[in-house]
């Protein structure tokens, strides 16, 4: 990604379509206070969506065998994301929970945050985000079993249509022993505070 083209699109293309738009919302983009709004917009864009040049697959890359033959549940929770709706281009703020049961091979908890932040720094919908994260997770380590959560309060439900505040949305992928043993779920659920985990 240069300051210049990104997806063969000039920052100046980017900028005049945000000048278009302050327009047809009724306000005019050469006021004062709106001059430098293209440009602030592009900027936060590249940050916002920065996950495009990102790959998930990348962070997963280096494990760890030398494990002391540890195989009981990794867990890393809270893990905080700001992504977009793909459907309003609303924000989508929330957190992830991860966790597999090794076989053999672990991964440094800062790659587990990265993927979430691959993944969530794209238009999202929050359940295909939930199986992207296991689906790489699970490819990378060839866990016994993997489970992610993800709560998302969607911006597109509160400040539009329906309007409703303090709304959260929960979905769930569980790949391996985390979909086909219920203590292992209910482990994982507990260890992350969800209700069902006993």
């Amino acid at each position: 990604m240069t300051d210049d083209i990104r997806n063969n699109i000039s920052r100046q293309q980017a900028e005049a379509a945000v000048r278009t738009l302050l327009q047809w919302a009724g306000d005019d983009p050469t006021r004062e206070g709106l001059l430098d709004t293209p440009r602030r917009v592009a900027r936060a864009y590249e940050e916002w969506f920065g996950g495009y040049t990102l790959d998930a697959d990348a962070y997963m890359a280096r494990t760890f065998e030398e494990v002391g033959g540890y195989d009981e549940m990794v867990v890393l929770r809270d893990i905080e994301y700001e992504s977009h709706c793909e459907h309003h281009m609303a924000p989508i703020i929330g957190k992830v929970h991860v966790g597999y049961l090794p076989a053999g091979k672990v991964v440094g908890i800062s790659k587990l945050a990265r993927v979430v932040e691959a993944y969530a720094k794209r238009f999202q919908v929050q359940e295909k985000m939930t199986a992207q994260i296991a689906d790489c997770i699970q490819r990378a380590l060839q866990p016994r079993g993997v489970g992610v959560v993800v709560v998302g309060a969607h911006e597109c439900m509160t400040t539009r249509g329906v309007h409703k505040r303090g709304v959260s949305m929960v979905t769930s992928k569980m790949l391996g022993s985390f979909r086909e043993d219920a203590r292992t779920r209910s482990e994982f659920l507990k260890l992350i505070e969800m209700p069902g985990g006993r």
